[in-house]
């Protein structure tokens, strides 16, 4: 059984295929972002962009909520935020230190692939 941090590395690696140049410079300013402004602002922020800004936060919610909920999809926007909104404070955190984590790896294997390309 692969532990957390293979799973997460996984996931951060398929989903990285298939991302270009803005993608992988997205995806190395995103922590900052959560941090300074918090996760459901930087979703939204996200979701107006649209392009490679959503893709990646797709690709986040996706993980979250088969992290969180068993669901190996993304719920898509409208959901997402709502389920966070209905979050107390221990689950929202939970949920923003899980983004941190797996952003963490999205970043290192987005790079990986583009220096192998």
């Amino acid at each position: 059984m692969a532990t957390l941090e293979q799973q997460r590395a996984q996931d951060a690696w398929n989903k990285s295929a298939r991302y270009t140049d803005k993608h992988r410079n997205f995806a190395k300013s995103m922590p900052a972002l959560i941090m300074n402004s918090g996760l459901m602002q930087v979703l939204a922020f996200c979701h107006e962009k649209g392009g490679e800004h959503e893709e990646i936060a797709r690709d986040l919610r996706h993980w979250l909520n088969r992290r969180f909920n068993g669901v190996d999809k993304d719920p898509g926007f409208e959901v997402f935020m709502e389920m966070l909104l209905l979050a107390g404070p221990r689950q929202y955190q939970m949920v923003t230190t899980e983004a941190f984590a797996w952003l963490k790896w999205l970043r290192q294997m987005a790079s990986a692939r583009k220096g192998s390309e």
